[in-house]
């Protein structure tokens, strides 16, 4: 196959999932109704909750699902697929059903992001893909939003692009990034492609090819007079950067009246230099002047910095939020929950471990958040069985599902279920959002979880119960299973 040709994604798939889907195949079960979900175990960070992100990506994957013939030339070289089976994936498309939280909801281990309900060799072919889409969005949305609220408020740009892992780290990151709040992003194929806002002024190497960096910085500014930001520390920050920009501010953009401008620090004792500089610009009565920094910021850097009293405006955070640096996997999993019989009827299905955190939550769900009526905030959230409705007319019961003596009652609340149809016997049903909708939707609903769900150090444990129905099933195929 041509490398230069056009990557048929319907292709990446760990090779058991074809080898699985041949089986059902073979068992005339390849059409049998199978529930999927997509969730994970552990928030990344120690955080409280995670954002999930990806869907718009696997939506473009399953309505792209096929299978060429250079695939099918590749699969019958491994010399494990008859040629009826081949025969089977020519005609090969999605014509299942899937459900899905919508990208930007703050979500909780062991619940359902996505559910694929499916004949078997589909649901099974798609799993690497959306693991992928959703693991790695969702990572890199849930750590750019730590990074925002360690902000403050401030402006947070990503700067990753060229530590990113791969291309579609860095272009697909810079989406996630966007959505986890970050205001904009110095890749500029995010934004032709996704429109995350792009932007950048100079590096290091625009100082060093002028003769003085007074030149420099004037030629800049006389360039972009809208857009003047300045690196100050390629040689010394203090006595001649900073010096040397508002000189450059002074002879460029005060006769033209321009009073936006910036300069970016990107090395050296930020915290310190930031409060000296300050002092300087608005001595020289630039106090419109704005002051950024770089140099591998993460959330736990950027709120050490405010802690010093520094004075910064911006931040452009690079490989440790394009990387996830500190936690670099997001763990999310695809688990068969239930199966159909002949008749229609849905039969749960269980995977049990040693490990406690690996046993599955089966059956085929719905999964609510409860709002509570009298300030809007998110009380907890609550998985039943499809067929269960929730009655938010009255007093529930929550507990812990992981310390079961913990509970609480809620009351003067309203369910909201989480989960919406994405796809319909293969039809996509789902308006997909734009990017700035999905930001938006993002920052509303961080902001209906108490203060305590937020914090990074020691965050308060959110609580995910299940129904008593589900909690029975489960309980009851433990004990059938054990």
């Amino acid at each position: 196959m041509d490398r230069n040709e056009k990557l048929n994604l319907s292709m990446l798939f760990d090779f058991y999932e074809m080898t699985m889907a041949n089986g059902y195949f073979r068992q005339g079960m390849q059409d049998r109704i199978t529930y999927f979900d997509v969730f994970f175990r552990r928030v990344p960070d120690g955080g409280g909750f995670a954002i999930a992100a990806g869907l718009e990506q696997l939506v473009d994957y399953i309505r792209d699902l096929h299978f060429d013939e250079d695939d099918i030339a590749y699969l019958r070289s491994k010399n494990l697929f008859e040629e009826d089976f081949l025969d089977y994936l020519r005609t090969f498309r999605f014509t299942g059903d899937v459900w899905a939280v919508p990208e930007g909801t703050p979500v909780f281990p062991g619940e359902p992001l996505v559910t694929v309900r499916a004949p078997a060799a589909q649901a099974q072919l798609i799993e690497t893909y959306a693991l992928l889409a959703i693991n790695h969005q969702s990572l890199i949305a849930t750590k750019a939003n730590r990074v925002v609220r360690a902000a403050q408020g401030r402006t947070v740009l990503e700067f990753g692009s060229r530590r990113a892992q791969g291309v579609d780290g860095a272009v697909v990151g810079a989406r996630a990034a966007y959505i986890g709040g970050v205001h904009g992003t110095a890749c500029a194929v995010s934004d032709e492609i996704y429109g995350v806002p792009a932007a950048g002024t100079m590096a290091h190497s625009w100082v060093q090819m002028f003769d003085s960096q007074y030149e420099a910085f004037k030629t800049y500014c006389e360039i972009y007079p809208n857009n003047a930001i300045l690196l100050v520390d390629t040689y010394n920050t203090l006595k001649s950067g900073v010096p040397d920009a508002i000189r450059a501010f002074n002879e460029v953009l005060k006769p033209r009246g321009i009073t936006k401008c910036g300069i970016r620090l990107d090395s050296g004792d930020i915290a310190y230099l930031s409060k000296e500089a300050r002092k300087m610009l608005d001595a020289a009565g630039w106090q419109t002047c704005t002051i950024s920094a770089s140099n591998s910021l993460d959330e736990e850097l950027i709120r050490d910095l405010l802690l010093q009293g520094a004075k910064l405006d911006t931040f452009g955070v690079g490989e440790r939020l394009i990387t996830a640096r500190s936690e670099p996997v997001f763990g999310g999993v695809y688990k068969l929950v239930a199966v159909e019989d002949a008749n229609g009827s849905v039969i749960p299905k269980i995977k049990i471990s040693e490990n406690v955190s690996k046993i599955t939550n089966p059956h085929y769900k719905k999964l609510y958040r409860f709002y509570g009526n009298d300030t809007g905030k998110a009380i907890a959230d609550y998985m039943t069985v499809y067929d269960e409705v929730v009655d938010d007319s009255g007093k529930l019961t929550i507990f812990d599902p992981d310390a079961t003596w913990k509970k609480k009652e809620v009351y003067d609340f309203t369910a909201k279920e989480l989960q919406v149809p994405i796809f319909k016997s293969g039809e996509l049903v789902y308006d997909l959002p734009t990017l700035p909708e999905i930001r938006d939707y993002c920052k509303a609903q961080v902001e209906t979880l108490w203060e305590e769900v937020k914090r990074f150090d020691n965050p308060h444990r959110y609580y995910v119960d299940l129904s008593q129905k589900l909690w029975d099933i489960k309980h009851g195929l433990l004990e059938k299973n054990s």
